[in-house]
């Protein structure tokens, strides 16, 4: 199933294109050093990662800042916490995560796991805890795990030896990466980079997205220690610098976050006939190594049940942190509402879900093409406009009822990539079958494989057979991160879990991407992750949107993750319930 192609409006031009010269200078760098990089020992990268650490924190609350001003946020309100979360808190907790397993690598040869990680489910396939990974995201972590599903075939020992297989190579070759960075979150371009460095033995040139391409300042502030030794390299431009460092001879490989149009533009060439010979031939135009994270249209799905006050109070908030972060411009917020239309209680969601969004403010549309993509998907549609949006910003917008029997419908096939999320509702009354339909219906109809949720009331999840239905749905959901009563996003801040696509897609069909990235455990043949969590956690998670002091809670974890101490968590811990 491919994505609909929509135009995108406004400007992606850079204002401060890197010239071609200075990419030839810098590759050749980049090349001369890929072997020696390769061959460090695990103790001499964990120590060039301790010397960013301090570098990120100083430039910490300037790059947040940046960042507010650039989306239109108030730096001294809970509005901030996302971008302390979505960029040095991310970034920073990646690092911590890198040393701690190199450091691992360094004396035992493998990231170590906790005891008993590693288990066979029921059904036979091998299972790997990931989250909580240590004893101080036992405290942080609030009731939420993720666990691994491997690939079949993939025992415990095949597991363990091949876990972080790069640092049992002999005399590796090393390369050089391209990382076409992402425009909407901004740890995804360096830790992207930092996969691919610390993973794979790759050296990175990271070409910025024109969108946020005012971070490249803070990014080169905290990776100097990486930069100074020719280890890594920002760069800035348009489209027209991503095809010439994509076909460029001295990059390896190439990893992209954003568009699969774009993806297929550099994989196969244009659209016409000679890509449409070379897709019949399976003839790739780019014959080089390329993975992918490229969005999804994100499915939340809703078992009926019975739920209390607080659990459907609590619900709504989730659903509107969804779509509210970042100003829905994420590739895992919430799109693809699934519930079932006799739920007795589908109403009063919708209802609380609504006056949420009413009242919290609207967002600056940033991110090019998000006012065309607006009126298109919403065009011809019943739809209601939440929130008082002013110039250059959009509504969070609730279009209800949209037909689940229509293989032609946009709103499927397309990622809206702004403030819009759909409802669909099934027939399937019991909680067991709707589990099952609303599997199929995501894994049917909606374009996409990276990730998806479910949610349930306490008292429904300890049904037996409706927890051997999400247990089968969990297995048969076709994406990289299944989360269980929490937003996907949960697994991409976490580090340890992998994020990407699931592994089904291919060139031809790529849906979310191929490949994944963060996984700071360092495992290979992953399927999934599949993260779950308390569906009324307490305290209030700092990333929910109605947390009242979140922007205070994550500029501590932030500090936290730089420097981890049991004396930091009573103060995080105060912030969180007092924002609750």
């Amino acid at each position: 199933m491919q994505s609909a192609s929509m135009e995108l409006s406004g400007s992606t031009q850079s204002r401060t294109a890197t010239t071609q010269a200075e990419l030839d200078k810098y590759l050749a760098i980049l090349s001369e050093n890929a072997t020696p990089f390769a061959r460090l020992a695990a103790r001499e990268k964990a120590a060039l990662l301790r010397a960013c650490v301090p570098r990120l924190l100083a430039v910490a609350r300037e790059w947040v800042t940046a960042a507010c001003q650039a989306k239109g946020l108030r730096m001294d309100t809970p509005q901030a916490a996302e971008e302390w979360l979505g960029g040095p808190y991310v970034t920073m907790r990646c690092l911590r995560k890198l040393i701690m397993g190199l450091d691992q690598i360094q004396t035992v040869g493998k990231p170590t796991l906790p005891s008993g990680a590693i288990r066979l489910a029921r059904d036979g396939r091998t299972e790997v805890q990931v989250l909580p990974g240590e004893a101080y995201d036992h405290a942080i972590s609030a009731g939420f795990t993720c666990r691994l599903r491997m690939q079949a075939g993939w025992d415990d020992r095949k597991v363990r030896e091949q876990q972080a297989s790069f640092y049992s190579k002999r005399d590796p070759l090393g390369g050089v990466s391209l990382i076409l960075g992402a425009g909407n979150v901004a740890s995804i371009p360096p830790t992207d980079a930092l996969y691919k460095m610390f993973h794979e033995g790759m050296l990175c040139i990271v070409k910025l997205n024109p969108v946020n391409e005012y971070l490249g300042p803070f990014y080169e502030q905290a990776f100097q220690p990486l930069i100074e030794r020719g280890y890594l390299r920002f760069v800035y431009g348009g489209a027209e610098v991503g095809s010439y460092l994509s076909y460029h001879p001295q990059i390896a490989d190439v990893h992209i976050t954003g568009s699969d149009r774009t993806h297929d533009m550099i994989v196969w060439g244009p659209p016409g006939e000679e890509r449409a010979r070379r897709q019949a031939q399976n003839d790739p135009l780019l014959k080089k190594n390329i993975t992918s994270e490229l969005g999804c249209v994100t499915p939340v799905m809703v078992v009926p049940g019975s739920y209390s006050a607080g659990e459907l109070r609590m619900l709504a908030e989730n659903l509107a942190t969804q779509v509210v972060n970042n100003g829905s411009f994420n590739c895992n917020a919430a799109k693809i509402l699934v519930v079932s239309e006799s739920w007795p209680q589908r109403q009063e969601l919708l209802t609380t879900l609504q006056e949420i969004l009413q009242e919290l403010p609207t967002r600056r549309a940033y991110y090019p093409g998000a006012q065309d993509r607006f009126a298109k998907l919403t065009a011809g549609k019943t739809v209601t406009r939440l929130g008082r949006a002013g110039d250059g910003e959009l509504p969070w917008t609730l279009i209800r009822d949209v037909n689940p029997k229509n293989a032609e419908e946009p709103l499927f096939s397309t990622e809206p990539f702004c403030s819009i999320i759909s409802e669909v509702a099934l027939p399937e009354k019991d909680a067991a079958e709707f589990v099952q339909a609303a599997a199929r219906f995501a894994n049917d109809r909606l374009w996409g494989t990276l990730s998806c949720s479910m949610y349930m009331s306490a008292v429904t999840e300890k049904q037996p057979d409706v927890a051997a239905a999400v247990e089968k749905a969990c297995d048969q959901l076709r994406y990289g991160v299944v989360a269980i009563n929490h937003w996907p996003a949960v697994a991409y801040g976490a580090m340890t879990p992998p994020w990407g696509g699931h592994p089904s897609a291919t060139l031809l069909d790529i849906q979310s991407g191929l490949g994944y990235v963060h996984n700071t455990f360092m495992f290979e043949g992953i399927e999934k992750a599949i993260l779950r969590g308390p569906l009324t956690p307490s305290p209030k998670p700092p990333w929910f949107v109605t947390h009242k002091r979140s922007h205070e809670v994550a500029e501590r974890m932030v500090r936290f993750e730089a420097e981890p101490s049991w004396l930091k968590i009573p103060g995080i811990a105060f912030h969180a319930l007092a924002g609750s």
